[in-house]
């Protein structure tokens, strides 16, 4: 279950230097299925997932939901980032909107991520006031783990789940993302 509360769905697209966040759409049904497949982006979630099968369960456009942004590059989707209050994941982030985000490796090394993880950032905390968001990655994962220090996730704690160590953080909205 995801809950945005008061905030209305979607925004505006939110404009960077480089990048657009926006809604996802039909256009980027491939690269959906590209992020998904990709060995290299699977690695720390549990492996690559067959092209074939996500195709089946995609049939049309990537599905649409409060806090899922697709981020355009020159007119292509390079990347997503979620903003989702879940419950279930992990018990340490229920009731919290948690940051989630992943890239074609062909975005990884141009500071994308930051910039865009930065803007979304910076969105919630004008949507949503004072709330904090959290972030749980893979210690073993060290892109991610640079970008959650550069973004000013605080570690929280650390745990075993999914057979890895896990990092937990969480981010405050009176400090400013990159």
């Amino acid at each position: 279950m995801t809950d945005l509360g008061p905030v209305a769905w979607p925004p505006a697209p939110i404009k960077t230097k480089r990048l657009v966040l926006r809604e996802p759409g039909a256009r980027d049904r491939t690269a959906v299925i590209e992020l998904l497949a990709s060995p290299e982006v699977g690695a720390y979630l549990g492996g690559p997932r067959p092209r074939d099968e996500i195709g089946r369960e995609m049939p049309g456009a990537p599905a649409r939901r409060p806090g899922r942004f697709t981020v355009d590059l020159d007119g292509a989707m390079i990347g997503q980032i979620t903003l989702y209050k879940e419950t279930g994941h992990l018990p340490q982030a229920a009731g919290k909107a948690e940051l989630g985000y992943l890239f074609l490796p062909e975005a990884w090394g141009h500071g994308y991520a930051a910039e865009a993880c930065a803007a979304a950032l910076d969105w919630f905390a004008g949507a949503l006031p004072g709330e904090p968001v959290v972030l749980a990655t893979q210690t073993a994962n060290a892109r991610s783990m640079r970008l959650a220090a550069k973004l000013g996730f605080i570690e929280v704690e650390r745990f075993e789940s999914y057979g890895a160590e896990q990092w937990f953080g969480m981010w405050s909205p009176v400090t400013p993302a990159c």
